[in-house]
């Protein structure tokens, strides 16, 4: 029996690399921003994307998902740390993943991702407007307090405009207007990638000494320990099944995301969310007994190593891989990346994901579909990601009522008793 031949091209492992090497650059402040307020060691959210990233390669369905973590699970995996520590975070990350298997199992991943199309483009451009938002005040050198939504966020950058800095706002202005240009000429090179090549080049040529990626240390965290108690029953198993149902939820919609990205417009197989699912529970439990925060599917990076010509779940790998490399040779050139040029591409990446196809073709949708795009858009923004996919699918749940309800008030009533 002939095996079949592998066609990995020199283009597609250039595009790759290049992919892998921007979606690392993206996860490294992102992942330890993540950690630290989780009030975890700030490291531990890079190690959550090095420590999974080989497992969901391998098992998983959707080939460019980047998985890391992500700000959906902070405020489940911050309350375990306040409560129990570290090892708190251990307990609700590992039992949070052993419920996603259960998911699994059940088949319940194919009944989360039939998610309206409306919602998965609502969720789409709410998670781009967050990103965008979210890295304003690294563009612009402000330092606030980040707690609120995206629109608190707006208000708090508007206010603090007076201290706002001329150097960040250039740097991330050069990486986002390059981007923008190259890629109209030259689609399919990682423009991203070159824009934070420049900016690099400009902040050394001008002196410009501006917050930078840094050194980290490479080294495997120890396994967490903690002790169970009859109390979890009712703190940590709550816990751990809401940060599964949010991080599900988020895997599976980023996941439709990224395939419409990638052209894919047909729906994936029923049973790939539900193996994507396992995947990713599997992944989890590995980072768990470390302590590392729960992995779920990332916008922004998967859309960078798109954007940049990743293709094959190689990019993964190679994301996984310059992680590692830049922790355990922090000394290099990458450490010396500004910040405010990954907020840059963040930002650029961001309004990719503004569903302006969609925002053209409102006034001829669906009035339901136009609501529950708008609608999941805008609570993404003003609540979280996952209410916004809940109150999204309510509007179709909503029209379903009114149907319903219309049906029966047609239907003649019955007569409880014969005329004499």
């Amino acid at each position: 029996m002939q095996l079949p031949r592998i066609r990995y091209s020199p283009r597609q492992a250039l595009g790759d690399m290049s992919g892998g090497l921007i979606a690392a650059l993206i996860a490294l402040p992102y992942g330890l921003a993540m950690a630290a307020l989780m009030g975890l060691p700030p490291v531990l959210g890079v190690f959550t994307s090095i420590l999974t990233a080989p497992i969901t390669v391998l098992l998983g369905r959707n080939p460019v998902l980047i998985g890391g973590t992500s700000s959906v699970t902070v405020p489940f995996i911050a309350a375990a740390v306040r409560h129990q520590g570290v090892g708190g975070a251990a307990k609700v990350c590992l039992t949070a993943a052993i419920f996603m298997m259960i998911f699994s199992v059940l088949r319940l991943g194919r009944t989360i991702s039939r998610v309206p199309q409306a919602v998965v483009s609502g969720f789409s451009c709410g998670i781009g407007g967050m990103m965008f938002i979210s890295q304003l005040p690294t563009i612009f050198g402000i330092k606030i307090a980040q707690n609120g939504s995206m629109f608190d966020v707006v208000f708090d950058v508007a206010r603090a405009s007076g201290h706002a800095r001329i150097q960040p706002l250039l740097l991330a202005i050069l990486v986002i207007g390059v981007s923008a240009l190259l890629s109209r000429r030259w689609p399919r090179i990682p423009t991203p990638l070159v824009g934070v090549g420049l900016a690099l080049a400009a902040a050394t040529i001008a002196g410009l000494h501006e917050r930078e990626v840094g050194l980290l240390s490479l080294s495997l965290p120890p396994f967490a320990g903690f002790a169970w108690h009859p109390s979890d029953v009712y703190t940590v198993l709550p816990q751990a099944l809401g940060l599964a149902f949010v991080a599900s939820v988020n895997l599976l919609v980023t996941s439709r995301v990224i395939e419409h990205f990638r052209g894919r417009h047909h729906r994936l197989k029923q049973a790939d969310a539900d193996v994507e699912l396992g995947a990713y529970s599997i992944a989890n439990v590995c980072a768990g007994i470390f302590a590392a925060p729960l992995s779920v599917g990332i916008p922004a990076r998967s859309l960078a190593l798109l954007k940049c010509g990743g293709t094959t779940r190689v990019a993964n790998l190679w994301h996984a891989a310059i992680l590692a490399a830049v922790l355990g040779f922090g000394s290099g050139i990458l450490s010396h990346v500004p910040l405010a040029a990954l907020a840059g591409v963040t930002a650029y990446m961001g309004v990719r994901l503004l569903e302006w196809s969609t925002w053209r073709r409102l006034p001829k949708m669906r009035l339901v579909d136009a609501a529950s795009f708008i609608v999941t858009a805008v609570a993404a923004l003003a609540i979280n990601a996952v209410a916004a996919i809940v109150l999204g699918c309510a509007v179709y749940a909503g029209e379903w009522v009114f149907k319903k309800a219309g049906a029966l008030s047609r239907i003649p009533s019955l007569q409880t008793e014969a005329e004499d």
